[in-house]
């Protein structure tokens, strides 16, 4: 049995078990200053995702540039995972 939901279950039927360990899955790594905080380096740049309360907000910096988007936790984790992906 899976830790995680199925992939089209919105982020709020995630326990934070769940959440923490998709973000790991994913190869993002908690900080160890904020628990709610996590760091995620990929080849085109990296993020910092912030569990909120009621949102997943995502700042990416890419070279120079630096951008800060927003998942309500309504959205899946699959549409989530799939922007994250995609980057900036």
């Amino acid at each position: 049995m899976s830790i995680l939901p199925p992939a089209k279950t919105p982020l709020n039927q995630h326990s934070l078990g769940a959440l923490e360990f998709w973000l790991r899955s994913l190869g993002a790594e908690r900080t160890s200053e904020n628990p709610c905080l996590w760091k995620w380096i990929m080849p085109q740049g990296a993020a910092e995702i912030m569990i909120k309360q009621d949102e997943l907000m995502i700042n990416w910096v890419e070279g120079e540039t630096k951008s800060q988007f927003s998942f309500p936790y309504g959205l899946s984790r699959q549409d989530v995972e799939a922007a994250l992906q995609h980057g900036p």
